[in-house]
């Protein structure tokens, strides 16, 4: 979906149409949700400060999010989605992989069934949608957000070779600023670069990474879609009125280790066989630095108030100054395995 919360907003308010909308909170602790694209022209992003966004664009309208409406909206898509296939893997409320090798209607190609998804989308919801065809979800991704807003990039098989050897670093999944720069120092600035690398220099420079990223720059991606995605992480976070300390978070910690804990029954209510065995302790710092901390360990917390403690604990491993103050806080668990697969041996990991 193009600019998905704040079009949502425009589409629903007359007055929001044509101006810089930003969906977000007023105040020096808040963060942007969603620009519009007449903001994005000011430079406004998703994940910005929204002290930094009505620097860069004082003019723009601010609007406070509503997940529930954006919700139903997702779910309308969703609805369209399924016409087509039952293979819908939904990254987030605005964005989703389809496979549609196998469709549910003959409509003669993939980029016709894109055509008509998007089609409907506009007709029903008023909202346009860009799509990315090509054949695997590496691709289609990238493929995706090619001619955005409102904008459809088919990437036939006999043009990936090109298409993939001239794509710069920086468009791959996974590869932020900080990676690209690395890889910047070790003269590597596109596919075709790492191409001319072999595999086992990679692995020696990135580890695992360098692997997955010598596959990404040959357009290789195994990836299935997979409609059932397992829960990855649980977790809450808080932003706090004023930085805080590094001791003056406990009250915090245990707040939303308890929201936490709900969830994660809720969780296990669900899939009753999935259990997880991380506890994640997340910090952002007055000058947004974000921390993790996190300990596996066996027996895992059995309520909110032991997985309060662990997090707590968790600060100890935390070596900035002590000075240092904090504007955010997040209790979380991960690593989830399924019943039976947790190893009989280990006691605990610390990273």
């Amino acid at each position: 979906m193009d600019a998905f919360y704040a079009s949502v907003e425009q589409r629903d308010d007359p007055a929001l149409r044509g101006r810089p909308v930003v969906v977000a909170w007023r105040g020096s602790r808040s963060v942007v949700c969603a620009a519009s694209y007449e903001a994005r022209k000011f430079g406004v992003r998703s994940a910005m400060p929204a002290v930094r966004a009505e620097r860069l664009c004082p003019d723009a309208v601010f609007v406070p999010p509503d997940f529930t409406r954006y919700k139903a909206v997702s779910q309308h898509v969703r609805t369209i989605f399924a016409r087509h296939t039952d293979l819908i893997e939904p990254l987030s409320l605005d964005e989703a992989y389809l496979d549609v090798t196998t469709p549910k209607h003959d409509l003669g190609s993939a980029t016709a069934i894109a055509e008509s998804i998007r089609a409907d989308i506009r007709e029903e919801l008023s909202l346009t949608a860009s799509a990315g065809v090509a054949p695997n979800k590496f691709l289609a991704k990238i493929a995706s957000d090619w001619n955005k807003p409102d904008g459809l990039f088919v990437l036939k098989p006999s043009m990936v070779d090109a298409f993939v050897a001239a794509l710069p670093l920086g468009r791959l999944p996974g590869v932020g600023k900080v990676t690209e720069s690395r890889l910047g120092e070790l003269g590597l600035h596109t596919c075709a670069d790492v191409r001319a690398v072999d595999v086992e220099t990679m692995e020696a420079h990135l580890g695992r990474w360098g692997r997955r990223l010598h596959e990404l720059a040959h357009g290789i991606d195994e990836r299935s879609v997979s409609p059932e995605r397992p829960t990855l992480q649980i977790s809450a976070e808080d932003t706090f009125p004023q930085d805080l300390p590094l001791h003056a978070l406990e009250e915090h910690i245990h707040r939303l280790a308890e929201k936490t804990w709900a969830a994660y029954q809720r969780e296990r209510g669900q899939h009753p066989d999935r259990h997880a065995r991380t506890v994640v302790l997340k910090l952002k710092t007055g000058d947004f630095r974000t921390l993790t901390r996190s300990l596996t360990e066996l027996p895992f917390p059995a309520d909110a108030n032991a997985l309060a403690i662990v997090a707590s604990r968790l600060r100890e491993r935390v070596s900035l100054p002590e000075d240092t103050l904090y504007r955010l806080v997040g209790v979380g668990v991960a690593g989830f395995i399924e019943q039976g697969d947790a190893p009989q041996d280990e006691l605990f990991g610390i990273d």
